[in-house]
């Protein structure tokens, strides 16, 4: 059986939508941020970073968003998820995957970092407008990118899609401002039944404040 450790509104969103997609059994382990269970033992020892999302598969153990939703499109997708390796789609899938987690997700991150994930004393005021021009500046790329209807690449959804997506979506929760293209495409893709499945068992995990 398929665990995924996550917490709410956070990367491990784009995992659970990612395994409602594939359709496969799953069980999702809430790792509780709000009670320190990042830090336990227990959990340090399946990713010593302490972060989320991170997944186990019968003997597998992997972490960081990326290389676990490339494993389950590759593990389980059937052909789907992802351009067939070598050709001109599965070059440009690579260019989005990288684009998405390198440039677009990074400012935002920083955001996250400066404003309530890093303790006080390591926040930087001054890093909020800086990361707020890197992340309008890699948004103009992604604006003049995506296709104004459908999917990055061809006319299905590929694991670029639903990373995309939810770094839109981490953007519109931070309050910085999308493209009308940008916010077309995340409302289209953010619509997917999967998604909404995938949004209510992380939600449905936490307990009540």
């Amino acid at each position: 059986m398929i665990t995924l450790y996550g917490f709410p509104k956070s990367r491990s969103l784009r995992i659970s939508w990612l395994l409602e997609e594939l359709g496969v059994p799953w069980h999702y382990h809430l790792v509780n941020f709000n009670l320190g269970e990042h830090r336990s033992p227990e959990y340090l020892a399946i990713t010593p970073s302490g972060k989320v999302p991170a997944l186990t598969d019968v003997d597998l153990t992997l972490s960081e968003s990326g290389a676990i939703a490339l494993y389950l499109a590759k593990r389980y997708g059937k052909g789907h998820l992802l351009p067939e390796p070598g050709t001109a789609e599965d070059t440009q899938h690579d260019f989005w995957l990288c684009y998405i987690l390198t440039e677009l997700e990074q400012p935002l991150w920083s955001l996250g970092k400066h404003r309530f994930a890093l303790p006080k004393a390591h926040r930087v005021e001054a890093m909020l407008a800086t990361a707020q021009w890197e992340f309008a500046k890699a948004l103009a790329e992604v604006e003049a990118r995506i296709p104004e209807q459908g999917f990055l690449i061809g006319d299905s959804l590929t694991v670029a899609d639903i990373f995309l997506a939810h770094t839109l979506s981490w953007a519109v929760a931070f309050k910085q401002p999308i493209g009308p293209r940008a916010e077309a495409y995340r409302r289209r893709l953010s619509d997917r039944p999967a998604r909404d499945r995938a949004l209510a068992i992380e939600t449905a995990a936490l307990p009540p404040a």
